[in-house]
């Protein structure tokens, strides 16, 4: 039994970082908050989605200039990858399809196989100078400007890459441990508006080579391909341009059994959904999962209130369901991704996908699309052109990054059902998972609830039965800044202390905080959390 002291001493430190769980919020007048009661089902598993749900992006515009590819062996950036894996690293965009293979050591180097690109050491041997990287980071600056305007004017000019760009793209990955997925140029096209696999295949041999180990893409939303090439590719061409990559994969003793996914359209419209059914129809049978783009708004004419509109975040379920519902009648029990997703198009939203409020967009994504049996979501961007990457122009991590993080910590692959209730708002929204199993801390049978608050009032959330006698660890995440104006901010607390990294390979230490059995959370107002109730016994979860 705990002391009348001790209690009180508790009490206070949690009333003074924000949250509160216990009895006694009922001291507090009921009109001060919006409550949220919850029902659970904890005897089985609702959905199961793959352990790299949580994945990420490199936009493929990083190699505009090849020199920029260094920045993939900056120490801190290798540091921030490793943090999120198990995760795939998709390397594409638009870029990938106006990108083409230039073997240079092929042409000035014919030892180049021996080189320092080698798996195994490459870790220890490549790693960016810290004044090569302050170099790189501030004309990188400028170089994310540059893009920006191409991408508003919509220019889209050929690129060449050479092996540099393959070797550091393959050791930050493997260096990482995350797995490569590549996006090959689906705009190399024959006079018969075929695809042209030449320059592919000299790629493919490369990394064969050096025993890359990968998986592929061809194309990037090819539904804009006439929008911006004049080039017009039908959902049936494309399904046959898959079987032949996929046939040229299996010529391959490394690639004969690799991973292949598409088509990276954009969500459905009328011809949208015309091409998607084209391509399943005759190119379903060579992937191993369907893929599909996903952003709530334009980044260019949305605002603050779009970001925590729960309107907003429904339209994911909506388009969810028709590219689920299409791929299901063509290709039963495909799986289906979402290929790359943010939170507004057009290379995010200025002052709003980069700071605090973006979150609530990802996590409700995150929560929402396992839910609706999503297997995998790959957000753009980890590092590359925009304003809704996951580390600054610094290589520091933004909140999205720290978002990510804790999902990955505590957060597990089965997905658990659970409803809320409430008569007064609509902006507070919860699921249901088990606890990551892979974090030693948990016992069998704990469950990790998370929440998201989008109203400036906080809300008190009643847990059902099955879980109120269970102890909870909280991890509260909000802005720096209080109220409204601390949406904008670029830094985030963790149950009010500010989260930064203790140096360039060193991250801190995410510490919950314990909390004892009670029929109440205490959520405040315009924050994220992740409770983990360790005595949850759920038998789906055991």
């Amino acid at each position: 039994m705990m002391s009348g002291l001790s209690i009180l001493s508790l009490v206070i430190f949690i009333v003074s970082h924000g949250y509160y769980v216990g009895a006694s919020v009922s001291s507090s007048p009921e009109a001060d908050f919006h409550s949220v009661i919850l029902n659970v089902d904890l005897s089985g598993v609702f959905k199961r989605v793959n352990e790299r749900f949580l994945s990420v992006a490199i936009d493929a515009s990083i190699v505009a200039e090849e020199k920029f590819i260094y920045l993939l062996t900056s120490p801190k950036l290798r540091t921030l990858a490793r943090a999120l894996t198990p995760a795939f690293l998709r390397f594409g965009g638009t870029t990938q399809d106006f990108m083409i293979f230039n073997p240079a050591f092929q042409l000035f180097n014919t030892h180049h196989t021996n080189s320092v690109f080698e798996p195994g050491d490459i870790c220890e041997r490549l790693e960016l100078p810290p004044l090569l990287e302050e170099r790189l980071k501030q004309e990188w600056t400028l170089q994310k400007v540059h893009l920006q305007n191409e991408d508003l004017q919509k220019k889209y000019r050929s690129i060449t890459f050479t092996e540099y760009t393959v070797d550091l793209l393959y050791s930050f990955t493997n260096c990482s441990g995350l797995d490569l997925i590549f996006g090959l140029n689906e705009l190399l096209r024959t006079a018969g508006n075929t695809w042209d696999s030449s320059n592919a295949r000299a790629l493919l041999q490369y990394c064969e080579s050096k025993q890359y180990s990968m998986s592929w893409e061809l194309g990037n939303e090819p539904n804009s391909y006439e929008k911006k090439a004049g080039i017009r590719v039908d959902g049936h061409q494309l399904g046959l341009d898959f079987v032949e990559l996929r046939t040229i994969l299996q010529e391959s003793k490394l690639y004969h059994n690799t991973g292949l996914y598409g088509p990276d359209i954009s969500q459905p419209r009328a011809h949208r959904r015309d091409l998607l059914e084209g391509f399943l129809e005759s190119g379903a049978e060579v992937i191993d999962a369907c893929t599909w783009h996903h952003y709530y708004v334009n980044g260019r004419d949305t605002s603050l209130e779009d970001f925590l509109d729960p309107e907003v975040l429904n339209t994911l379920a909506l388009k969810t369901q028709e590219v689920m519902e299409t791929v299901e009648r063509l290709s039963p029990g495909k799986k289906v991704w979402l290929g790359e997703t943010s939170s507004a198009f057009g290379g995010g939203a200025q002052g709003l996908s980069d700071t605090f409020v973006a979150g609530f967009m990802w996590l409700d994504k995150l929560g929402l699309g396992a839910n609706l049996g999503l297997d995998v979501v790959i957000r753009q961007v980890l590092i590359g052109s925009g304003t809704y990457q996951l580390v600054d122009d610094n290589l520091d991590p933004l909140p999205d990054y720290w978002l990510s993080l804790l999902y990955k910590g505590l957060v597990g692959p089965e997905v658990l059902l659970i409803k809320a209730s409430s008569r007064k708002t609509k902006r507070v929204r919860v699921y249901l998972h088990c606890t990551n199993k892979k974090s030693a801390s948990y016992r069998r049978g704990a469950v990790t609830l998370f929440a998201l608050n989008m109203s400036k009032s906080p809300a008190m959330i009643t847990l059902p039965a099955a879980l109120s006698n269970s102890t909870a660890e909280a991890f509260v995440l909000q802005s720096d800044q209080p109220g409204k104006e601390g949406l904008f901010s670029k830094s985030v607390k963790l149950n009010g202390d500010v989260l930064k990294m203790v140096d360039d390979r060193t991250l801190p230490s995410l510490q919950g905080a314990p909390l004892p059995a009670g029929e109440h959370l205490r959520l405040p107002g315009y924050s994220f959390a992740f409770y983990v109730l360790s005595e949850a016994q759920a038998l789906a979860c055991q």
